[in-house]
């Protein structure tokens, strides 16, 4: 399928041409845009059913987000891809939970875990940047 508009082809090649720890940071970054979009609506005063649906949408989105970070984890080198893989379902049950009760508390919570963890892998990639070892591999496997 062609992309006709400039945006989205920017976008494309973006991804495309990312290293592994930038399309992390990017995946990171769509599930902060996505969740700030489910609290942004919640804000309202009044909630018609269409801003609830709206909410549920973007909380999906999210979890979908969340889902791939979790199937792009390499679970035969240790610990720390157990551990992230701990945190990933710890946030998706929060999410779950937040958009069942269309409750802000448990989203504002995820928001912080997704925006430290956006944080240290955009350091973690600048560092492996600076080293000059390459991650351009053609797929994403987060915990290399």
């Amino acid at each position: 399928m062609a992309v006709n508009n400039p945006y989205q082809q920017y976008k494309q090649a973006q991804i495309t041409t990312a290293d592994q720890g930038r399309l992390v940071v990017m995946l990171y970054d769509g599930a902060i845009k996505f969740l700030n979009k489910a609290l942004e609506i919640m804000e309202k005063e009044k909630l018609s059913g269409s801003d609830i649906e709206k909410i549920h949408v973007n909380i999906v989105k999210t979890q979908d987000i969340i889902s791939e970070l979790m199937s792009s984890l390499n679970m035969d080198i240790g610990e720390f891809s157990h551990r992230l893989f701990s945190i990933y379902m710890y946030m998706n049950n929060r999410l779950i939970e937040g958009n069942i009760k269309k409750d802000k508390t448990p989203l504002l919570e995820v928001r912080r875990h997704l925006t430290e963890l956006r944080e240290a892998w955009a350091q973690a990639s600048k560092n492996i940047q600076k080293e000059g070892i390459s991650t351009q591999t053609g797929g994403i496997n987060v915990a290399t």
